[in-house]
């Protein structure tokens, strides 16, 4: 088979999505370079100064140490206002996100945490805060032209232009949380992760032959938790040098306890320690980073909590339903299962397991199958949801629908005493009850 289209790791992706799952990266790297840019800004005022009085050009340095002073009321509100300014902001949008979690899902908020205008507003805010007390510090007491060394004119400029780019930043952040409050926007945004997900996944050929006896494994060492990610592209090059085919044996999303096998050699002996350090990363819940099925966890999870009794919502299981039929007619004719990443030479070096479309299907149908009764707008939906991908999907792929459709009009016929209920019930409808 051709390997035409498949995608080598990124080393350094899995750094990359550590780093978007924190929030206190952009700040930092907001202070480094607020600290630069205010020595950069430093060095230009002390230039200009120089200048001014090897010209003899008095009145004009006269005039620009009087708008610096004028400046400096404006510098002094900003450092005043800008931490109790930060701190209402960001409590508002926390109660925010606690009531979205509340409504929706508690795994909603990990779209708060990777959030880039959340981050870059935060980032921007401090810096502001940071810069003005920087600006302050260069401020000099000595207002005579013929004396002074530093007047802080690019700073006080620069200062101003960050205040209005917080403003603009503020007016975007406060409408991205608000969205964050809809369902519409939120369960987009999950389908639009685990498409992205899906598109970072190698385009090689499945179902190929194993890869040979095993002849060792190696235990999970540290710390109890998710399996999130592991680091694909440091694999693969430790089996490479090694010669040998390493075999992921959890899935991303299992739960690992120290002790545990999570790789298991083939063909050799198990690659040195270091080689293997940092591959296999463990966390206390999920990300979307490698994890294709997590996404369908997410939308049956907010569907549910729509359906239970104490909610009551079916309109948002019926979006929830939209958006997964989306993710499962995207993957309808791409291969599934167990993913071959190989090395530069075109070798199998790991062998990964991944869900099937079965599990997939399972996933996004049993539990909200079961909730179903009573809700005529989500059986119509999902009735409909199921005969579109009947259309859609290959010959091999229709038996888990063909299960789930049957299951679906045993569970309304059971549920359902009146035969005109029923058939309302069971009409697909694309909008439920449109």
């Amino acid at each position: 088979m051709s390997d035409r289209g498949y995608r080598r790791p990124r080393p350094l992706s899995p750094l990359r999505e550590h780093l978007r799952d924190t929030f206190w990266f952009a700040p930092t790297m907001g202070f480094v370079c607020v600290f630069v840019l205010w020595l950069v800004a430093t060095e230009l005022d002390d230039a200009i100064v120089t200048l001014l009085q090897r010209e003899e050009a008095y009145d004009e340095l006269g005039e620009l140490i009087a708008f610096s002073q004028d400046a400096k009321t404006i510098v002094t509100t900003i450092s005043s206002a800008m931490m109790t300014f930060i701190g209402v902001v960001f409590s508002i949008s926390l109660v925010a996100v606690q009531m979205a979690s509340g409504q929706l899902t508690p795994r909603v908020v990990r779209i708060f945490v990777r959030s880039r205008i959340s981050k870059l507003t935060l980032t921007v805010f401090l810096a502001t805060f940071l810069f003005s007390l920087l600006v302050l510090s260069s401020y000099e007491s000595e207002s005579d032209p013929r004396r002074v060394v530093s007047v802080p004119l690019v700073q006080s400029l620069l200062i101003l232009v960050m205040l209005g780019l917080s403003l603009l930043l503020f007016v975007v952040y406060v409408s991205a949380t608000l969205r964050l409050m809809q369902v519409g926007p939120v369960v987009d945004r999950i389908a639009r992760d685990s498409l992205r997900v899906l598109g970072r996944m190698p385009r090689g050929p499945r179902g190929e032959d194993g890869p040979g006896p095993e002849t060792a494994r190696v235990m999970h060492e540290g710390r109890a938790g998710v399996l999130r990610d592991v680091n694909t592209a440091r694999l693969v090059r430790a089996a490479r040098r090694q010669d040998v085919v390493l075999r992921l044996l959890p899935r991303i999303g299992d739960f690992v306890v120290p002790g545990t096998p999570v790789l298991a050699v083939h063909g050799g002996p198990v690659p040195p320690p270091h080689r293997l350090r940092y591959t296999v990363s463990v966390s206390v819940e999920r990300t979307l980073h490698q994890d294709l099925a997590f996404g369908l966890r997410q939308l049956a999870d907010i569907a549910l909590r729509a359906l239970s009794t104490s909610v009551n919502d079916p309109t948002t299981a019926v979006q929830c339903l939209d958006r997964i039929v989306q993710f499962l007619a995207a993957v309808a004719h791409l291969p599934l299962g167990a993913v071959h990443h190989r090395d530069r030479d075109g070798r199998v070096r790991l062998v990964q397991d991944g869900p099937e479309w079965d599990d997939l299907v399972d996933l996004a149908f049993e539990e909200i199958r079961w909730c179903v009764a009573g809700s005529p707008q989500v059986s119509r939906r999902l009735m409909a949801g199921l005969d579109d991908l009947l259309l859609l999907v290959p010959e091999d792929r229709k038996k888990s629908l063909v299960r789930h459709r049957a299951l679906l009009v045993q569970t309304v016929e059971r549920t359902v005493p009146v035969t005109a209920d029923r058939e309302f019930a069971l009409l697909p409808d694309r909008q439920g009850i449109g």
